[in-house]
């Protein structure tokens, strides 16, 4: 079966996807959902929202995607219970430590890896099988269609993004927001740092790019690179033109991103999905003409401006074309231009059909002569009625806008209008089927209860409290969906455990000083990258190092069969003692936490892991006095305060391949992205080993600063590898 599935933040959300055609939903539910601006759904909308779902028979999938501190695992495990006993499908989870633990409590369960775990190969695929038991993976945004292929090849589900906003940085592996200001991506509470203005320096502070560049500069030179300073700005995805392509390379689940959109959003990109992937299904996917009013539609609702470049591969994927460095907030469709200004308003010529009520912004920029000081100014009004392509119409504006200027739709009204009415049936639908379940509740009192729910905040696991005992064996029944692929085994069972004695005894400044070295294998382990672990394997079969660092669980495997010591490092992340059992019993020697964890949480992984009786009981693995001896390292960790973690010293970048000091503080990157920064510079030359720019930022050239912190020195070194790759460090 394939499945449409789409994001839904709110009830509401929820009812517009399911009326709009999706085939399945996800939903965050209390406090360890990767959202913690929206809390999600209480367990009893969660229950009228299966019953609801499942009656169009679509699935509802709930999100535990954060990674989970120690004490905080018994009420995951309990939330993710409680979950299934109110109807839900399946949980998308990516923490190691809470897979383990709900597999053990729960082994019915359907559980799907996140996106949040970095799986970017089939090894990483099979693993996650094999070792985890889940039943589809989610794999990194990055991946191109091919790559797609070869993961869906595994014969494992695999659930791919088509649509929606971009994380510059892999998923699982941005600590730029919790190091640098003390809010954790990693636990759903992203400051969005991608989003902020920057420029780009080099060592003398010339600005390259980003920040004021573009004063002073020939209108030649400005031609040749995109103007503005969201150097870290993605477009949005957009899939919509390789549907059939995801089709035929075997995409198990097409994946909306967008739990904090609105409904009319999830509503309007839902159906437009669902029209093109019903087209391929049935063999007949829509020609460009149709795809152009699909994205033009697509448009009308939100976006940064749309990309396809990840699906395309190569260059595509890492050049400016990625890029909204204009601006980080909602572009809309472009819809005509300003012919002529009049007093309080401005004649446009409309170029597509625009409805009575739609938005309009009308981008107005100072002419070539205007001071460099002078704003630009984009007024947003109303249009006063329908509009036919090709019309002039005047628009009021009480702003003075420059002829010329372009015209955006940014809000549809119809599009609106629309939604809500769908919403408004479903829920009167969600009613009546409450009212059925509850034994003839009147239909009033539900209403009143599901008016009263929507736009509520959500509230932590602990005052959910189900009893994951009290499933209904009729519903936890329609919750399983186990798949026999051959790939399904006993979660965290390995090989032999190769573990180096020792204690932990961290420094006072946060970070272990004991040298010790390793080959590199880097955050990335896609197709193209393998070849680079075998080869740091040998490395050390040859006696040049003594182990390797792994960071990416796609990884493991290779290194297992190479039977190589080996250790593991961020953004491989660790966040519990249960994980690290995980990753002891498949023969890691040494575990290396993340560097946002505080001197706290290390100490409650050292000490869980000291306590033989702290494990899971259902959980088999290696005897207490080998899990006592794990060594347990923090590779600086975060300390009390963000302002401390931004102060703290650093030591050099590392690079995979290298041989290095894994214990040296600061050496995990703030980001790692597939796009290559210094195409922010100009045109690029699609030869990375010898770009000029890339091996200026490797001899310690190239800087980016942020401009609202610039006063405060938040001054990043930027290092760009062979492969394009960029990657960010604190100085």
């Amino acid at each position: 079966m394939v499945e449409l599935l789409a994001p839904a933040g709110t009830p509401d959300a929820l009812r517009a996807a399911i009326a709009a055609g999706a085939d399945a939903v996800y939903v965050g539910l209390g406090a360890f959902n990767a959202r913690a601006a929206n809390g999600g759904f209480s367990l009893a909308e969660l229950s009228s929202a299966c019953v609801l779902a499942h009656a169009h028979g679509a699935r509802v999938y709930v999100t535990l995607n954060v990674y989970v501190r120690d004490d905080e695992l018994g009420d995951a495990v309990a939330l993710a219970g409680s979950a299934l006993a109110a109807g839900a499908d399946a949980l998308i989870v990516a923490d190691m430590g809470l897979i383990t633990r709900i597999r053990a409590a729960l082994p019915d369960a359907e559980l799907h890896l996140s996106t949040q775990a970095g799986a970017q190969c089939t090894a990483a695929v099979d693993f996650a099988a094999r070792e985890l038991g889940v039943e589809r993976v989610t794999c990194a945004r990055e991946l191109s269609v091919a790559e797609l292929a070869e993961l869906c090849a595994t014969g494992v589900e695999i659930e791919a993004f088509c649509h929606g906003a971009i994380c510059i940085c892999y998923s699982g592996a941005c600590s730029y927001s919790a190091l640098m200001r003390g809010r954790s991506a990693n636990r759903g509470d992203c400051t969005q740092p991608c989003r902020l203005a920057y420029e780009l320096q080099d060592g003398s502070g010339a600005v390259l790019a980003g920040g004021a560049w573009e004063r002073g500069r020939a209108a030649e030179e400005q031609a040749m690179r995109p103007d503005g300073d969201r150097l870290l700005c993605p477009r949005d995805y957009l899939g919509i033109r390789h549907i059939a392509e995801m089709l035929e390379a075997g995409v198990s689940a097409f994946k909306i991103e967008g739990r904090m959109k609105s409904p009319d959003y999830v509503y309007n990109v839902v159906r437009c999905y669902r029209e093109a992937l019903d087209a391929a299904l049935a063999g007949r996917p829509l020609g460009d003409v149709e795809l152009d009013g699909l994205e033009a539609c697509l448009a009308r609702s939100f976006s940064r401006g749309f990309t396809s470049g990840y699906l395309e591969g190569g260059h595509a994927a890492t050049g400016s074309d990625l890029m909204s460095v204009e601006r980080a907030i909602n572009q809309g469709l472009r819809a005509g231009h300003v012919v002529e200004p009049r007093y309080e308003g401005a004649l446009v010529a409309f170029d597509c059909e625009v409805a009575a009520g739609d938005m309009l912004e009308i981008r107005s920029t100072p002419g070539p002569d205007a001071p460099a000081d002078v704003p630009k100014r984009w007024p947003i009004v109303p249009c006063p009625r329908d509009v036919a392509s090709g019309e002039e119409v005047l628009i009021p504006c009480k702003r003075k806008v420059e002829a010329g200027s372009a015209v955006h739709v940014v809000r549809s009204a119809s599009t609106i209008l629309e939604a809500e009415a769908a919403v408004r049936e479903m829920r009167e639908e969600e009613v009546r089927l409450a009212a059925a379940e509850s034994g003839g509740v009147a239909p009033e009192a539900c209403l009143e209860a599901s008016e009263a729910g929507a736009g509520r905040e959500g509230i932590a696991a602990s005052e959910l409290g189900v009893d994951c005992a009290s499933a209904e064996p009729a519903r936890f029944a329609h919750a399983r969906r186990r798949r026999d692929n051959g790939a399904a085994g006993e979660p965290g069972v390995g090989g032999a455990c190769a573990v180096e004695p020792g204690t932990v005894e961290p420094s006072a400044g946060g970070a272990c000083k004991s040298p010790h070295t390793a080959v590199d294998l880097g955050e990335v382990c896609r197709l193209e990258d393998l070849e680079g672990v075998r080869a740091a394997c040998e490395r050390v079969v040859r006696g040049e190092a003594p182990a390797v660092v792994v960071r990416n669980i796609g990884q493991i495997p290779t290194v297992r069969a190479a039977g190589v010591p080996w250790e593991v490092g961020s953004p491989l992340q660790v966040w519990n003692a249960e994980t690290a059992r995980v990753l002891v019993r498949l023969g890691a020697r040494r575990v290396w936490l993340p560097e946002e964890l505080t001197m706290e949480d290390l100490a409650s992984v050292r000490a869980q892991m000291e306590d033989p009786a702290s494990g899971d009981p259902a959980t088999e693995g290696p005897a207490p006095g080998e899990l006592a001896s794990a060594r347990m390292h923090c590779a600086g960790a975060a300390g009390a305060s963000s302002a401390e973690s931004a102060e703290s010293p650093h030591a050099v970048e590392r690079h995979p391949g290298d041989i290095v000091d894994i214990a040296a503080d600061g050496s995990t990157p703030l980001m790692i992205t597939e796009h290559c920064l210094l195409t922010a510079e100009g045109p690029c030359s699609n030869n990375c080993p010898t770009c000029p720019r890339r091996l200026a930022s490797q001899a310690g050239d190239r800087f980016l600063v942020e401009l609202d912190r610039k006063s405060s020195g938040a001054r990043l070194t930027v290092r760009v590898d062979e492969k394009g790759r960029t990657r960010l460090y604190r100085m």
